[in-house]
Protein backbone atom coordinates (compact mmCIF):
# COMPACT_ATOMS: atom_id res chain seq x y z
CA UNK A 1 0.00 0.00 0.00
CA UNK A 2 1.18 3.49 -0.75
CA UNK A 3 0.05 6.74 0.81
CA UNK A 4 0.94 9.65 -1.42
CA UNK A 5 0.51 13.20 -0.26
CA UNK A 6 2.05 16.33 1.09
CA UNK A 7 0.59 15.76 4.52
CA UNK A 8 -2.10 13.59 6.01
CA UNK A 9 -1.13 12.93 9.58
CA UNK A 10 -4.57 11.53 10.45
CA UNK A 11 -4.35 8.79 7.82
CA UNK A 12 -0.77 7.95 8.73
CA UNK A 13 -1.73 7.68 12.40
CA UNK A 14 -4.76 5.53 11.54
CA UNK A 15 -2.69 3.10 9.47
CA UNK A 16 0.07 2.97 12.08
CA UNK A 17 -2.42 2.29 14.89
CA UNK A 18 -3.90 -0.58 12.87
CA UNK A 19 -0.44 -2.01 12.18
CA UNK A 20 -0.83 -1.51 8.41
CA UNK A 21 2.50 -0.95 6.62
CA UNK A 22 2.55 1.86 4.07
CA UNK A 23 4.92 3.89 1.95
CA UNK A 24 4.74 7.65 2.49
CA UNK A 25 5.55 9.67 -0.61
CA UNK A 26 5.90 13.45 -0.35
CA UNK A 27 4.77 15.18 -3.54
CA UNK A 28 6.54 18.38 -2.50
CA UNK A 29 9.91 16.66 -2.35
CA UNK A 30 9.50 13.91 -4.95
CA UNK A 31 8.44 14.98 -8.45
CA UNK A 32 7.94 11.33 -9.40
CA UNK A 33 5.34 10.95 -6.63
CA UNK A 34 3.50 14.01 -7.95
CA UNK A 35 3.61 12.58 -11.48
CA UNK A 36 2.14 9.30 -10.19
CA UNK A 37 -0.95 10.92 -8.69
CA UNK A 38 -1.37 13.23 -11.69
CA UNK A 39 -1.23 10.18 -13.97
CA UNK A 40 -4.12 8.73 -11.93
CA UNK A 41 -5.99 11.99 -12.55
CA UNK A 42 -5.90 13.35 -9.01
CA UNK A 43 -4.68 16.60 -7.49
CA UNK A 44 -5.99 16.18 -3.93
CA UNK A 45 -4.00 14.37 -1.27
CA UNK A 46 -3.66 11.91 0.22
CA UNK A 47 -4.04 9.40 -2.57
CA UNK A 48 -3.94 5.83 -1.26
CA UNK A 49 -3.65 2.76 -3.49
CA UNK A 50 -4.84 -0.56 -2.08
CA UNK A 51 -4.76 -3.54 -4.45
CA UNK A 52 -5.48 -1.30 -7.42
CA UNK A 53 -8.27 0.61 -5.65
CA UNK A 54 -7.82 4.35 -5.16
CA UNK A 55 -8.86 6.23 -2.02
CA UNK A 56 -8.68 10.03 -2.31
CA UNK A 57 -8.62 11.93 0.96
CA UNK A 58 -8.73 10.32 4.37
CA UNK A 59 -11.83 8.12 4.11
CA UNK A 60 -11.71 5.91 7.21
CA UNK A 61 -14.75 3.84 6.19
CA UNK A 62 -13.44 3.05 2.71
CA UNK A 63 -9.97 2.28 4.06
CA UNK A 64 -11.45 -0.12 6.63
CA UNK A 65 -13.52 -1.88 3.95
CA UNK A 66 -10.61 -2.24 1.52
CA UNK A 67 -8.29 -3.44 4.27
CA UNK A 68 -10.84 -5.94 5.59
CA UNK A 69 -11.14 -4.15 8.93
CA UNK A 70 -14.87 -3.36 8.70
Amino acid sequence: MEVEGASCQAEKEFLSQKGIPFTDKNIREDPNALAEIEKLGYRATPVTLIDGQVVVGFDRGKLERLLGLA
